[in-house]
């Protein structure tokens, strides 16, 4: 899958895409037509740089009903004859995961087009699983044939039926049809699913990787044969390790720390780290300096796993340098440093957005430590990764962190974050927006009232509305 083109922030696209609240404000004042237009563009071309971890689907279907809006153009991307060619998942998965949510709300539409393509579709998989949640028995059962006809008879078919049963996300389908009035359905998904649990059994019998008895050296080709074929195993590698190296082998660790193979060099530097070595902090700033790219991503990312006094102590004095290591020291100070570090979190911070921009990876922990750190004076550095940053999850922590830094929040972003679209961005908002908007108290409402909202959104709400609630 292509990284998806983000529209700028300011413009109506470019708001629906990021799933920020003012988003769905927006898409309401402007023309309806303007606004479908927009809303169909996101569903039809997923705008989540990680689909399996940002949630837009319920955010989506919300604005759908708000609208009014149809559903033809998603059947239209789902039949279209791209389906048959592009049979990755993210082509069609947020225009199912909203079709499921649209049927939970009672549209009829949105559940006969998810029946029709789990039926014909190439992802139907997908789209059974969001009938499995939704739909009746009576309807589940209608699909039996269309589905068990795509794995057809003979060994080769029943190997792959088998594996999607052993595999299916949601069980429920397969457990009605294995009780099919109709024996040769039943009797054939009863087969898959005695099959995919011999599978099972098999794997847990015969466990590849190391052996009680190994010794430090065999641990380290292991690791090394990992890198060979494309395999990071130097972290498995690293337990492995402090399972069969005594004080014995500690030279040896530290030897294969300073100059052995790849994969021995990453497994000594994460064991050392893990275990707060003396020289590990040293043998880490070697590797930054020597090692190939893969030794210094192991390397930076053992130094962060560290714990002690003096690994923070050496943070102070890396975090100005302009290399991995440095943004690292950055990162450790804004998880594990005390106010007196508020400089050098808040400059981490600066040259993060300035070098990577606002969706930068190392912001994740830089935003979260400028909160924990309360740094007042970076609202304003938050407030731009907030409106910028594609990732609602960055956002949900820049909103986070302005909320402990910045006395405006609670009048201005976070009205809008009530209707973001991440559960936990909705729940901090719950608990922050000022009631004296007579927009957040109508919204509070319609998240207690909503049967799809999360329970922890609900109960920040009842804590802002319910009985015992201020009131409102």
């Amino acid at each position: 899958m292509f990284d998806p083109v983000i529209a700028p922030s300011g413009t109506l696209l470019g708001l629906l895409q990021r799933g920020r609240g003012d988003g769905t404000l927006h898409a309401l004042t402007a023309p309806r037509a303007e606004a479908l237009a927009a809303l169909n563009h996101c569903v039809l071309h997923d705008p989540r740089h990680d689909w399996q971890l940002e949630n837009r689907s319920l955010y989506y279907a919300r604005l759908y009903l708000d609208l009014g809006g149809g559903l033809d153009e998603i059947e239209a991307h789902l039949f279209d004859p791209e389906d048959v060619l592009d049979t990755c998942e993210s082509r069609t998965g947020l225009a199912l995961a909203v079709l499921g949510h649209l049927a939970s709300y009672g549209r009829r539409d949105a559940l006969d087009l998810l029946r029709a393509y789990a039926a014909h579709g190439t992802n139907w998989a997908w789209a059974l699983d969001e009938l499995a949640l939704r739909d009746d028995d009576a309807g589940l059962r209608a699909l039996a044939e269309p589905v068990l006809a795509r794995f057809p008879a003979g060994p080769e078919g029943d190997a792959e039926l088998a594996a999607t049963v052993r595999d299916a996300f949601e069980p429920r389908p397969w457990r009605l049809w294995a009780e099919d009035s109709r024996e040769t359905i039943a009797a054939r998904v009863r087969a898959a699913q005695e099959t995919g649990c011999f599978d099972r059994w098999q794997r847990q019998m015969r466990p590849s990787g190391p052996r009680p008895g190994w010794s430090v050296q065999a641990v380290f080709e292991w690791a090394q044969q990992g890198i060979e074929r494309g395999a990071a195993l130097h972290v498995p590698a690293a337990r492995c390790l402090s399972a069969v190296a005594g004080p014995e082998d500690r030279a040896e660790i530290v030897q294969a720390a300073k100059d052995g193979s790849d994969g021995a060099r990453c497994t000594a530097l994460r064991y050392l780290a893990d275990g707060d070595d003396s020289d590990a902090l040293d043998l880490i700033d070697t590797a930054v300096a020597t090692g190939s790219t893969v030794v210094v991503d192991a390397a930076v990312d053992a130094f962060e796993r560290m714990r002690g006094v003096a690994a923070v102590d050496r943070a102070r004095g890396w975090a100005q340098r302009p290399d991995a290591l440095g943004a690292a020291a950055g990162r450790m100070l804004a998880c594990r440093g005390t106010t007196r570090d508020s400089d050098l979190v808040l400059g981490a911070l600066r040259e993060a957005v300035r070098s990577e921009g606002p969706d930068a990876p190392t912001l994740w922990t830089l935003v979260d430590g400028t909160g924990r750190l309360g740094i007042v004076c970076a609202a304003p550095v938050l407030r731009h990764v907030y409106r910028e940053t594609a990732s609602s999850h960055l956002r949900g922590r820049a909103a986070r962190a302005l909320a402990a830094t910045d006395p405006s929040f609670a009048t201005g972003f976070a009205v809008e974050c009530l209707w973001d679209c991440e559960e936990t961005t909705r729940e901090l908002a719950a608990r922050h927006a000022e009631t004296g908007d007579a927009r957040v108290v109508e919204r509070l409402r319609r998240l207690a009232a909503d049967p799809a909202e999360e329970a922890e959104v609900q109960t920040a709400v009842r804590s802002r509305i319910g009985p015992d609630a201020p009131a409102v």
